[in-house]
């Protein structure tokens, strides 16, 4: 009996030792289950972080040509801005000539119609003063006489005269 309760004794501390075996088994198991774990976290962690390095260095390239580009198209638009600025002068002054010329066109057109008017009173005269066969011929060498006397004055310069224009 004493054998039996000794090999009762034993039986249960061998069943006592195999279930902390068995739990201790169990916890090995999980730790080596939860490093497996991390192992291959990590294997996922350095993936995503090699394709994250990939894309970062896609996105570095990308800005660089956009920066590149967008100074390119900077240059463009100060290139344009000067031609505009260059017309702009070049229309202004373009446009103080043809002021210029628009004045002394007027001018000459007063200049020339006060002629006329001129032209017309000494032919009045002559064509009083003579018959009227003398008319024609005498009107004809008039007025030819008369413009080249005054194309002759005409060809020297002229002051212009001070024009005011007023708006209203």
């Amino acid at each position: 009996e004493m054998q039996v309760d000794e090999l009762q004794r034993l039986l249960a501390g061998m069943e006592k030792e195999h279930r902390s075996l068995l739990l201790k088994m169990k916890e090995g198991e999980a730790e080596l289950a939860r490093l497996r774990s991390v192992e291959g976290d990590k294997l996922a962690q350095q993936d995503r972080s090699a394709q994250l390095e990939k894309e970062v260095a896609m996105l570095r390239e990308k800005i660089h040509h956009l920066d590149d580009m967008l100074k390119s198209q900077q240059r463009k638009v100060r290139q344009m801005i000067e031609q505009l600025q260059n017309s702009k002068t070049m229309i202004q002054s373009k446009d103080s000539v043809i002021q210029d010329l628009k004045e002394r066109v007027a001018y000459l057109e007063a200049e020339n119609l006060e002629m006329h008017d001129r032209i017309e009173h000494l032919i009045e005269k002559q064509v009083s003063r003579g018959g009227h066969s003398a008319r024609a011929r005498s009107k004809s060498e008039y007025v030819s006489r008369l413009f080249l006397s005054c194309s002759k004055r005409l060809t020297g310069p002229k002051p212009l005269p001070l024009i005011r224009v007023v708006e209203t």
